[in-house]
């Protein structure tokens, strides 16, 4: 339990640092690129990855597809909490949960039985409760939350299939994934540069740093916990995604005064029921 309760904070703290960053002008890939330069250098000098494992047999065919979603997700994380907030893009991104949840009964051969499909069935007017907001509003950039949600229910899967990979560490395949990421947000980052004309600046170094040390601890202790509950994947999905929703919830409504609509709440309500459902759901047989 330690371990989702240190993945939950990690995750929450990486929203409200992009939160925070709104007050800067900075550049979110320049951001999201030096995160992936930080989290490989913790994933190298507090865990020492097999390096020389490395080789044709490892799954790259997960490794690639997750190498290239992870930093593309981020991106969108960042846009959605700027365009949508903290509470908003959390409760998406945390809904995302009914996806692996699908997965775990589907893949991993778990039991689904009828909580779970109440779960489900109540999650989907909770997420547009969450999301709506009045159509007059011309902010109202649905399409970021959304495709994190879908994004962040590919990655748990991937995810969940790293952690039940037994030829190599896990934190030498999590080294392998930054590795990828790494690659590909540099390459996005340098036509920026050279196109666009973005400027280097310290203050996405200094955000980049925070941003990877905490995304860092969030997948790592993510990955400790599924192999801690390995017969229950679900519990893992659930817990993780409750604890995130109502601290995130907090933390938008209280600190950043974020304007939550009575609908907005209502959905909150239900997303709590939904993923509270899916606990009890591991209990009765």
């Amino acid at each position: 339990m330690l371990f989702l309760i240190l993945s939950i904070l990690c995750s929450v703290t990486v929203g409200v640092i992009f939160k925070v960053g709104r007050k800067y002008t900075l550049n979110t890939t320049q951001i999201v690129a030096w995160n992936y330069v930080f989290a490989l250098l913790l994933c190298y000098f507090f865990y020492s990855p097999d390096l020389s494992a490395i080789d044709t047999s490892a799954p790259w065919s997960i490794y690639i597809p997750l190498g290239i979603l992870l930093p593309t997700i981020f991106l969108f994380l960042a846009a959605s909490i700027k365009h949508m907030g903290i509470v908003k893009t959390d409760a998406a991104q945390r809904l995302s949960l009914f996806i692996p949840i699908l997965a775990a009964w589907l893949l991993f051969n778990e039991d689904f039985n009828s909580i779970k499909l109440l779960a489900f069935l109540i999650a989907l007017p909770a997420l547009l409760l969450i999301l709506s907001k009045k159509t007059d509003n011309i902010n109202n950039k649905w399409i970021y939350p959304a495709v994190v949600l879908v994004g962040f229910g590919v990655i748990d899967i991937l995810f969940k299939q790293i952690a039940l990979t037994t030829s190599l560490p896990f934190t030498t395949s999590l080294f392998i994934v930054f590795g990828i990421s790494l690659i590909l947000i540099l390459a996005v980052a340098l036509y920026e540069i050279v196109f666009k004309k973005a400027q280097f600046k310290s203050n996405n170094l200094l955000f980049g740093a925070l941003v990877g040390l905490f995304n860092f601890g969030n997948i790592l202790f993510y990955l400790k916990a599924h192999q801690a509950f390995a017969e229950n994947p679900s519990t893992v999905f659930a817990a993780m995604n409750m604890g995130v929703i109502i601290i995130g919830s907090i933390i938008g409504i209280i600190v950043f005064k974020e304007k939550v609509s009575r609908y907005n709440y209502f959905g909150l309500l239900l997303a709590i029921v939904a993923i509270v459902l899916i606990n009890i759901s591991q209990v009765v047989t």
